[in-house]
């Protein structure tokens, strides 16, 4: 928009602000049309109609001898010229002439604020000037609508898109290259560029102290328009310019732009409370059926997802993400599980989500497990998922303590996920070709003498795993027989089954052959002969064994040490206590807790055998038994 200023750089149009007024006051003052009138108009009663807000006025033909007139007349234009907010008088004089304007003209355009300028220029270089004028009104109007249109367009086609306040933010900075910050006392809602936090700061924080953000200038070239629906309201747009002022076109774009801002700021505020008041359903939802209460958990989310806990049996996910990354993670996981699955952030771990699958009769896989695995893969390598088996809905919390395990696999995995449960049973984590030559290498002793195994494995089998007495009850054989029975495999197999070490290899080794299918590969022992110690060497077999002692590991009293003395002193209580320096029943309480831990039974031979090589695996201080009943040292 062309201004006064501009209009009186022009050599053509002779122009120039009358003596007395104040040049630098109005040099800026926007012209948007000009009108020409007579002075026989103007003595006439013209014009009798509302000028254009923006109008410059030029009056031709004024003549000595019509100025008393002409004076009144001039004075009450000014008037209206007030009124009507137009830009400025123009009085056309002619060339060399010296005839000064009369001082109330003067004194009218201090106290109306309504510039008055002379000119000498023939009016035809003024109908240039019209037609300019006309020429840059089009071309404003064209633009005011153009960026318009680029600014409805950039609504979002849903409210409550996070981005949304950053994409109309950009814009803006590019339309009217301008610094653009939207925010709320809490935080920063969008920035454009992004140093309009730091430039605009302090502008902010000035009209929060005296509570006066609402479309006002904050600055010379700085404006704060209030966001909310009442003046003072928490969320404000600020925008600055360096270079110029904003003109009344830019301020009534700045005024659209700010509404549609509004707009979104409400949803985001409505959407972030129907969320948390969802999130907090899921949330009761789960723990519910943590408890086991079905039916209630069904009722609570009976508003906020019908029909999604009517499944019988369910899979659980778990999900762990670094703690700065789980929010984030938990609207993306909401993202791509929607309609299939409850996802909360577990309150009990701040790293982990949780994500509880219904599963329905014929869409065991839903496709879940598969939108978890690839959304772990674009969070990135701090990021992993485990996956339990189908569980009835009423044991919940089973296919959660499952599938926390299987996440707990999934942190030594190369993609970080275990969607299935890693086996908990350390013997389906064998190699199972080695594991079946090892096992016939340390039996077969045995083994040569069909009639000998027969009687032997069944034998050897429960009386390793019970009390000789309750074996041989077990086996309707005569205590005696069954002592006879095990000196002589101990002797044949070179072991001491008072050993613990011994016990458990040997009862391993049973399992395997007796009770566990042989690979399809030949077992046919080749150069490369398997021990225990190779067996238990496998990344698998390492977090299996991490996992089984993290939960121990996190308690106050130190139970791993306990369990490694005991079992070095054959799981007997009394010299372990004496080594200890504690008493009989807090070693005892010890290995109860840690029973718990582990979800192991210690008075079992699985137990046992679980134990010492998770103890093994994890610190090295336990010795196992290699074959043929030679003692692998502690590495």
């Amino acid at each position: 928009m062309l201004t006064l200023g501009m209009l009186v750089g022009r050599a053509e149009l002779e122009l120039a602000f009358a003596g007395g007024v104040d040049t630098a006051r109005f040099e800026g003052v926007g012209v948007a049309g000009l009108t020409a009138l007579t002075v026989s108009q103007l003595l006439e009663g013209e014009p009798q109609r509302r000028l254009d807000a923006g109008c410059l006025v030029l009056v031709t033909g004024l003549q000595f001898r019509t100025r008393g007139r002409a004076e009144v007349a001039l004075e009450t234009l000014m008037e209206q010229l007030a009124l009507d907010k137009c830009a400025g008088l123009v009085v056309s004089l002619a060339p060399g002439a010296h005839q000064p304007l009369p001082q109330v003209l003067r004194d009218l355009s201090h106290a109306l604020s309504v510039p008055v300028l002379v000119t000498t220029a023939p009016l035809r270089e003024w109908a240039k000037t019209r037609n300019r004028l006309q020429e840059s009104r089009l071309a404003g109007a064209e633009w005011r609508a153009s960026q318009l249109t680029t600014l409805v367009q950039q609504v979002p086609s849903e409210l409550a898109d996070p981005r949304a306040m950053q994409r109309i933010a950009d814009w803006l900075a590019r339309a009217l290259q301008v610094q653009v910050l939207v925010s709320d006392p809490h935080r920063v809602l969008a920035a454009s560029p992004a140093t309009a936090a730091e430039a605009l700061a302090p502008a902010i924080i000035h009209s929060s102290l005296d509570g006066t953000a609402s479309g006002r200038s904050s600055g010379p070239h700085t404006r704060l328009i209030s966001l909310g629906p009442a003046r003072g309201a928490g969320t404000v747009l600020a925008i600055a310019r360096g270079t110029a002022p904003f003109d009344d076109a830019e301020v009534r774009l700045l005024g659209h732009a700010a509404k549609l801002l509004g707009l979104l700021d409400q949803a985001r505020r409505e959407y972030r409370a129907a969320a948390e008041t969802s999130r907090a359903a899921r949330r009761a939802a789960v723990e519910l059926l943590l408890d086991g209460e079905v039916d209630k958990a069904r009722r609570v989310l009976a508003a906020q997802a019908p029909g999604l806990l009517d499944a019988d049996t369910v899979r659980v996910f778990v999900v762990e993400v670094p703690c700065a990354h789980r929010d984030v993670a938990v609207r993306r996981c909401e993202v791509v599980t929607e309609g299939r699955a409850l996802v909360i952030a577990d309150p009990r771990a701040d790293r982990r989500i949780l994500v509880v699958q219904p599963v329905r009769p014929g869409r065991a896989d839903d496709g879940v497990g598969a939108d978890l695995t690839r959304l772990v893969a674009a969070l990135g390598a701090e990021a992993s998922v485990g996956g339990s088996g189908v569980y009835s809905m009423s044991l919940l919390a089973d296919a959660l303590r499952e599938a926390s395990a299987a996440q707990g696999f999934a942190l030594l995995q190369p993609d970080s996920v275990a969607l299935s449960a890693p086996n908990t049973d350390l013997i389906g984590l064998l190699p199972p070709r080695d594991a079946q030559l090892w096992a016939r290498n340390l039996l077969d002793p045995l083994m040569r003498h069909d009639a000998q195994w027969e009687q032997m494995r069944e034998t050897l089998s429960m009386a390793l795993a019970h009390p000789y007495t309750v074996a041989a009850r077990r086996l309707n054989l005569h205590r005696n027989t069954v002592t006879r029975r095990v000196a002589r495999a101990a002797e044949t197999l070179r072991v001491d089954f008072a050993s613990v070490a011994d016990r458990i290899a040997v009862g391993l080794a049973l399992e395997l052959v007796t009770h566990r299918e042989p690979p399809a590969q030949s077992m046919t022992p080749g150069a490369y002969e398997p021990t225990l110690q190779s067996l238990l060497a496998s990344p698998q077999v390492t977090a299996w064994a991490d996992t089984l002692l993290r939960s121990a590991r996190g308690d106050r009293r130190d139970l791993i040490t306990t369990a490694t003395v005991w079992l070095t002193h054959e799981a007997h209580l009394e010299p372990a206590a004496r080594a200890l320096g504690l008493s009989e029943a807090t070693v005892r309480s010890h290995l109860r807790a840690l029973e718990a831990h582990m979800s192991r039974d210690l008075g079992s031979l699985s137990g046992l055998r679980d134990l010492q090589f998770a103890l093994h695996v994890a610190t090295g201080k336990v010795e196992i038994a290699e074959s043929r009943g030679v003692l692998c040292p502690a590495t």
